[in-house]
């Protein structure tokens, strides 16, 4: 079983490999193609899942919803801390695991955010970020169904991070199917909640949403590799038109 993640996860950076090259100077070479999957999002969360997560904001107290992001934020705290150590940032990874330690027994598994009532630092680190940190470029940019914003680099960060260090996903090779599926659905729709509202200001912002949003994502995750010092040169606008 282990096996078979690792040859597909080979096979992403065999693919990145070959599509680095080729999208050094445009990041979008498959523009015309995530346009595609972009609109199917937009049709997708207009008609379902926007509505859902209205309505969970509309049913749910406040604390309650806030328990349940805090919940799913601390078991991102495992893919953290193992970052932080493939990063060899051993002083965010002693941090990052006090918090998951602090968080899981005083925070009631998570659901209070105990370490940051005492001002303890927080990090995010994915293996994505990981491959950036050691200098693997980003590879051309990509649009996910259901999911979203992402790139070569990042779709391969994302499914190591999933294989190695979710929880969530040790449900299910236990043979926890049903839980593992009521846990996944209930983070698609925790993460949806806290993003209500953003889509409008994205629509408002810009003429064009799609390049917009692109170039968010992009500018952000420079800016997480290099610790919020994103170089100048991944900041700037280098996009060229579709053909």
């Amino acid at each position: 079983m282990a096996l078979n993640w690792f040859k597909r996860l080979l096979s992403y950076v065999v693919i990145f490999t070959l599509t680095g090259c080729a999208s050094l100077e445009n990041r979008d070479p498959l523009e015309k193609l995530n346009r595609g999957v972009y609109k199917f999002n937009d049709v997708a969360d207009n008609a379902v899942i926007k509505p859902v997560a209205q309505l969970y904001k509309a049913v749910t107290p406040s604390p309650i919803r806030k328990g349940v992001n805090n919940f799913f934020n601390n078991l991102k705290s495992i893919t953290t801390v193992l970052n932080d150590l493939l990063q060899l940032k051993f002083e965010h990874a002693f941090t990052d695991a006090g918090r998951f330690v602090i968080n899981s027994t005083f925070g009631l598994a998570g659901l209070i955010d105990v370490a940051s009532m005492t001002n303890m630092p927080i990090h995010h680190e994915d293996f994505g970020q990981t491959l950036g940190h050691w200098g693997v470029g980003s590879g051309a940019y990509l649009v996910l169904p259901f999911i979203g914003p992402s790139t070569v680099r990042d779709i391969t960060g994302l499914t190591f991070d999933t294989v190695t260090s979710d929880p969530i996903t040790y449900t299910h090779n236990i043979g926890q199917i049903r839980l593992h599926n009521q846990l996944r659905l209930a983070q698609f729709v925790n993460i949806r909640t806290e993003l209500l509202g953003s889509k409008e200001i994205i629509d408002d912002a810009s003429l064009d949403p799609y390049a917009f949003m692109r170039d968010a994502y992009l500018q952000r995750r420079a800016s997480l590799i290099q610790d919020g010092l994103a170089p100048q040169a991944l900041i700037e606008d280098a996009f060229e038109p579709a053909d």
